[in-house]
């Protein structure tokens, strides 16, 4: 928990000199119009970001006949005290200062305090029509959903294009024959566009009519952006390898990781260095129009117009943002709970997992503590979800697979609600439970527990199989092997009788059928890692906890 202590002005605004304090909880500024009340408040803002929430200038804000004024305010977090001195000076750049070490770049402040304002020009939502209420859908549906985001970047580059050739039309009348085909494109995004927001509407009130609290998010400073170019090249770059594709959803993961390790990606603390941010922006987008033109014949970037997007997206998350490795770091020195929650699988690892056909990030549960910030010898329990079953998203190598009749059952009576992508909505590829990737997949992440999922499904089955082990060129092995061996793998089956009953509701695992059991302790004796939680419904209670 974060508070200000105090404040004192000297020669800012209308004060020559002020010293306030706070208490702990609410505090309530009142009097007559025109008394400085709000220069209090912007002086607590200035102080915490470097910036005048109004947009002022550094010598509009020093009082009138003078050459500089300082800020200092105190502030409590998490058991420790700030000392944040702000420095404006009329014909300089503003100096800022923590605990007396000088800051030089306006990110160092994030996260020490976490500064919101609200004013009257927040009801411009409802005053202002439907084109400030769809700038609002527009930005909070950008951070929610990559696809969204894809599709209103083809929207607007439509209208752009558009409108250029209603220009173009006058000289050249001949031009009209091809705006049906524009006239075709709008529609088509737009038609989308207009589904998703009515689907967020809908959501949202039925959020706000449950009375659902809104949630207490933090976002590193040091996190990298998806930026909008990056799902655009990832569009591209299927789009050209065709029929040697890699199976991406297009949400921009690989150009996004590409930028980082490549030092050209964005930081979130970057948002707020504007002459920075500018000419990064001018920067990279150059080299960026190169492959766009050379590469890929597509339209070039916009620097201005990323930067004015970025700019919504700045206030969006500014009341977030903080350092959250210094926030884990002192719930551990507190004793509290922190729970990290992984992404896809082991086998999509770059470095351990199907290479090519992986993600760009690490999937091992020991990045956790890269990705959090946090010391490696913490993290003292590692869950591995693994199904009853097994399915894949993306092309690859998969040894289990099944295809036909037989994978569209499983596939129509799987996950909650059948198994199709939840970014794409693609079916997804379908095949029995295998051991000897699970085996390695445990290994790798260094599980102490194992979670069995969705083992309702495989109810309606009179035998189940499992892979236990795999055949290449004849001879037969139980470790999982590298991708060149990986492609020529037959699966080894062995049959295990199904319990041909449905088994949601059961709380413990004794009452479990026997052959239901049986299959538990088969997998988990294959597998050679204990499985604590077993999955046998779609419900959060759906859980039966066995003790190991």
């Amino acid at each position: 928990m974060a508070y200000i202590e105090s404040i004192k002005l000297s020669n800012f605004r209308n004060y020559e000199s002020l010293e306030l304090s706070f208490d702990k909880g609410t505090n309530i500024f009142y009097g007559d119009n025109a008394q400085g009340k709000t220069n209090i408040l912007e002086s607590v803002y200035l102080c915490g970001t470097t910036k005048s929430h109004k947009g002022s200038k550094d010598r509009e804000m020093i009082r009138f006949g003078q050459e500089d004024a300082h800020i200092r305010m105190m502030v409590k977090k998490d058991g420790l005290s700030y000392k944040l001195d702000m420095h404006l000076r009329k014909n300089k750049a503003k100096g800022a200062a923590v605990n007396g070490l000088p800051v030089k770049k306006a990110r160092e402040l994030f996260g020490i305090v976490n500064l919101v304002f609200f004013s009257p020009e927040d009801l411009n939502i409802i005053k202002n029509g439907p084109g400030e209420r769809r700038r609002f859908l527009d930005l909070e549906l950008c951070q929610l959903d990559q696809i969204y985001l894809s599709d209103l970047a083809g929207y607007n580059h439509i209208v752009n294009q558009r409108n250029r050739l209603l220009k173009d039309m006058y000289a050249n009348p001949s031009l009209k024959d091809t705006l049906e085909v524009w006239d075709k494109q709008m529609i088509q995004y737009g038609r989308k566009l207009i589904r998703k927001r009515q689907t967020f509407v809908e959501e949202l009130n039925e959020i706000i009519s449950k009375g659902v609290p809104a949630p207490k998010i933090k976002i590193s400073d040091r996190a990298q952006m998806v930026m909008p170019y990056h799902i655009l090249f990832d569009q591209y770059e299927e789009e050209r390898l065709g029929g040697k594709s890699f199976g991406s959803t297009k949400s921009g993961i690989a150009p996004f990781y590409s930028d980082k390790y490549a030092k050209i990606g964005f930081q979130v603390n970057e948002l707020f260095d504007d002459e920075h941010l500018k000419e990064k922006l001018k920067s990279v987008c150059e080299t960026k129009n190169i492959l766009l033109e050379h590469l890929y014949h597509k339209p070039q970037l916009n620097p201005d117009e990323i930067y004015a997007e970025l700019m919504e997206y700045k206030k969006m998350v500014e009341p977030y943002v903080c350092d959250t490795s210094a926030f884990l770091w002192n719930a551990i020195q507190e004793g509290k709970e922190i729970l990290l929650e992984g992404q896809l699988g082991s086998l999509k690892d770059p470095d351990h997992g199907i290479y090519p056909m992986v993600t760009s990030s690490s999937t091992l549960a020991g990045y956790g503590a890269v990705g959090a910030g946090v010391p490696p010898y913490e993290i003292k329990k590692i869950v591995t979800v693994c199904k009853a079953y097994s399915s894949a998203v993306g092309a690859g190598a998969f040894v289990s697979e099944i295809f036909g009749d037989e994978a569209d059952e499983l596939r129509r009576r799987g996950g909650d609600g059948g198994e199709f992508g939840a970014t794409t909505g693609r079916p997804r590829r379908m095949g029995w439970l295998d051991c000897v990737a699970s085996r390695y997949g445990c290994r790798m992440q260094g599980t102490t527990d194992v979670a069995f999922t969705v083992l309702d499904v495989l109810g309606y089955l009179d035998e189940i199989p499992v892979c236990v082990a795999y055949e290449v060129d004849g001879k037969e092995i139980h470790d999982f092997p590298n991708t060149s061996i990986l492609e020529k793998a037959k699966p080894v089956l062995k049959t295990l009788p199904g319990w041909k009953c449905d088994i949601r509701g059961i709380k413990k695992y004794e009452d479990l059928p026997e052959n239901c059991r049986n299959y538990i302790e088969f997998v988990e004796k294959e597998i050679g890692f204990p499985i604590t939680m077993i999955s046998n419904g779609p419900g959060r209670d759906d859980i039966i906890y066995r003790n190991k």
